[in-house]
C-alpha cells in the first residue's frame, strides 16, 4: 500500500476517498471503506502491493483512505492522544483489507481554516481527484466541524462526485445496541472488558512490539517473561493480567498460550508501567525479535503482594486460568 504524507508527494489518482480518522479500524470503520472497495474494483487487479508508480490507462479509481495527522483534537488541544492504531498498525490492517493508498494530510492551522465548500473543491475534488467518497453519518468537516455527511453529500454533488454516507454500526446490528466508535472501543479497554472491545473490533485487540532486556525479575521465581517495548502512543488497556496468545515474529504462525502483565509490578517496587509477557509450555530466546500479542481475557487486577512468595504462588494460579480460558 502506498502511503502519502505531504500533498506534495506523487498521489495516484483518480480515488474512491474514504475520509476519517480511522482509529481502531473497527467493524463500524470497515462499513465505511466498502464503498471504495467496490468502486476500486480491486478484486482481479495485478497491480504490485507496493504502488510506487501510477498505472498508465487505469478505468478505476484507486481505493484510498484520506485522514489527518497529527489527529484534529491532538492539533487544538496540544496534547498527544494515545491510539488504538498507530500508524504502523493502521497500514498492515487496511492493507490486509484491500486499501491501496493512505493519505495523511498534514493538520495545521491553513487546513483547519477551509470552509467545507473549500476543504471539498481544493482538496477532494482538485487534488485528490476523487470520483466517490464515503464517510460516516456522524462524520464532520470543515473550519469549526461545520460542514456534516449531508453537506458534503450536497457540495459534492456540484461536481458530479457520489457520497456514500455509512449509517452507525452497532455490536448486534440493532438500534437498540450502542453504537460502534472508537470512544467505546478505549472506555472498554479501560474496564478490561476485552471480549467487548474485541467484539467491536472485529478482531482480538493487540499489542506489537520488541522483546528488550527487563530486569530478568520473572527467571528467579520460575515465570520468566518477554518484556515488551511499544510504541509511546500504543493505548494501553487497564493495569492487569490478561491471558492471551502470541504471535512469534514479524512473518511465522507460531502461536503460543500466555499471560500477560501491565503495570507497574508493585510487589518489586516498580514505578514506570511494563508490558511483560510469560509464555506456557515454550522456552527460547526472544530478544530483539518483534512479538504481536493478542489479547483474549482479562483474568484480575494489578495487586502488591506480601512476599514473592506470594507473587508465585498467584502467577502459577493465572497460568492454570490462563490455559483453562485459552483451550
Amino acid at each position: 500500500m502506498r502511503v502519502i504524507t505531504s500533498l506534495t508527494d506523487l498521489v495516484l489518482t483518480p480515488n474512491a476517498i474514504a475520509l476519517g480518522n480511522f482509529d481502531g479500524i473497527h467493524l463500524g470503520h470497515q462499513k465505511v471503506l466498502q464503498p471504495i472497495l467496490q468502486a476500486s474494483a480491486i478484486v482481479g487487479c495485478t497491480t504490485s502491493s507496493s504502488l510506487q508508480e501510477p498505472i498508465k490507462n487505469r478505468e478505476f479509481p484507486y481505493s484510498t483512505v484520506v485522514t489527518f495527522n497529527p489527529h484534529p483534537q491532538e492539533f487544538f488541544t496540544g496534547q498527544s492522544k494515545q491510539l488504538i492504531t498507530p500508524l504502523p498498525e493502521k497500514v498492515k490492517l487496511l492493507e490486509s483489507l484491500g486499501v491501496e493508498q493512505l493519505i495523511l494530510l498534514p493538520f495545521d492551522r491553513e487546513l483547519a481554516a477551509l470552509s467545507p465548500q473549500q476543504f471539498v473543491e481544493e482538496i477532494l475534488v482538485r487534488r485528490l481527484q476523487a470520483t466517490r467518497i464515503s464517510v460516516g453519518k456522524d462524520f464532520r468537516f470543515g473550519n469549526k466541524r461545520a460542514g456534516t455527511a449531508e453537506d458534503l453529500r450536497e457540495i459534492a454533488a456540484n461536481f458530479g462526485v457520489e457520497v456514500a454516507i455509512a449509517s452507525l454500526y452497532t455490536c448486534q446490528g440493532s438500534d437498540s445496541e450502542p453504537r460502534i466508535s472508537s470512544s467505546l472501543i478505549r472506555q472498554a479497554l479501560a474496564e478490561g472488558d476485552i471480549p467487548q472491545a474485541n467484539q467491536m473490533l472485529g478482531r482480538a485487540y493487540t499489542l506489537i512490539g520488541e522483546v528488550v532486556t527487563g530486569q530478568q525479575l520473572g527467571r528467579t521465581i520460575g515465570f520468566p517473561t518477554a518484556n515488551l517495548k511499544l510504541p509511546p502512543i500504543k493505548l494501553l488497556p487497564r493495569y492487569g493480567v490478561y491471558c492471551v496468545r502470541v504471535i512469534l515474529g514479524e512473518n511465522t504462525e507460531t502461536i503460543v498460550k500466555g499471560v500477560m502483565n501491565i503495570g507497574c509490578r508493585p510487589t518489586v517496587e516498580g514505578n514506570a508501567p511494563t508490558v511483560e509477557v510469560h509464555l506456557l509450555d515454550w522456552s527460547g530466546d526472544l530478544y530483539g525479535q518483534t512479538i504481536t500479542v493478542s489479547l483474549e481475557k482479562f483474568l484480575r487486577p494489578e495487586q502488591k503482594f506480601s512476599s514473592l512468595d506470594a507473587l508465585k504462588e498467584q502467577i502459577t494460579i493465572d497460568c492454570d486460568r490462563a490455559r483453562k480460558i485459552l483451550e
